[in-house]
């Protein structure tokens, strides 16, 4: 149904920069963009040292290097996406903005064009009405996990009107470009965030009870669990204020087992936001390295 060979990313974050970095290296011509010029071009200064960073770990050759960094360019604007035969939406979880977003690509883009969102929790069919009713059967969720450069893992999800031979096309696309898809119905969550933020939610309980710092339940986790990385220091990663967002969004589709925690309320209101703000569950210095 779908032969990609342009690709667009919307949101040039540490998510949406590293989407497009992987498409990059696997050899599509890629455009990135954000609200303004100059942060995607910040974000693409980053990946060229990520690119650098990769080369002696082995995570690609100076081959793949050399290609992403031909492949990989900005875009002023959403009308630069005219060509695109697949864009993958990778801004903040804000159902309203992704909507609005859509909205704009689904009167660029090509009639056989496709969409995917990297929401982590926002209903995909829900995304999937703000575009006409020819593009949803092209219409799909692709969540990537952070850091997208090193996570192997994404969730495929489709939209109600999703058609099964563009699922497979994108199925393809993400095996393309070295990662592992699976297939996941359209539920609020999905399947892997439902997972890991019943686990947070009851991190946050144990620190309220007393039981357990932070720091010690992040410690039990990779050494008990074998986590790559705890959860207090993956909040403080990807920020407090999108933790609690998630939260908000569980609590409203599935009730009082997602209810968002007192205390992560009063970390994000005091702005403890993450490694960025240099303060979250943990404290960092000026280069974002715990203290």
């Amino acid at each position: 149904m779908s032969n990609f060979q342009k690709i667009g990313v919307v949101g040039a974050g540490m998510m949406g920069s590293e989407i497009a970095l992987m498409f990059a290296l696997a050899g599509y011509p890629t455009l990135l963009t954000d609200a303004s010029r100059d942060a995607a071009e910040r974000a693409v200064e980053r990946l060229h040292g990520v690119l650098d960073r990769g080369l002696p770990r082995g995570f690609w050759t100076e081959e793949a290097a050399a290609t992403a960094r031909r492949q990989l360019s900005v875009a002023g604007d959403l009308d630069a996406y005219a060509d695109r035969d697949f864009v993958v939406e990778a801004v903040f979880e804000d159902e309203a903005l992704k909507r609005k977003i859509f909205g704009k690509l689904d009167a660029i883009l090509a009639p056989g064009a496709g969409l995917a969102s990297n929401t982590s929790s926002i209903s995909i069919t829900t995304l999937s009405a703000a575009v006409a009713e020819p593009r949803r059967a092209r219409f799909i969720g692709t969540h990537f996990f952070s850091p997208a450069s090193r996570m192997k893992l994404v969730e495929v999800i489709p939209a109600a009107d999703t058609d099964p031979a563009f699922v497979d096309a994108v199925m393809k696309i993400m095996v393309a470009i070295g990662k592992t898809p699976i297939h996941v119905k359209d539920v609020v969550g999905f399947a892997v965030n439902r997972l890991l933020h019943a686990l947070v939610l009851e991190s946050i309980r144990l620190v309220e009870e007393g039981v357990c710092s932070p720091a010690d339940i992040d410690v039990a986790c990779k050494l008990g669990l074998g986590h790559p990385i705890g959860p207090f220091e993956l909040m403080d990663n990807t920020q407090n204020s999108l933790s609690l967002s998630v939260h908000e969004i569980l609590y409203q589709a599935y009730g009082e087992r997602f209810l968002p925690r007192p205390l992560l309320r009063q970390m994000v209101a005091a702005g403890y936001n993450g490694r960025k703000a240099g303060r979250g569950w943990h404290r960092y210095d000026g280069t974002g390295k715990k203290q």
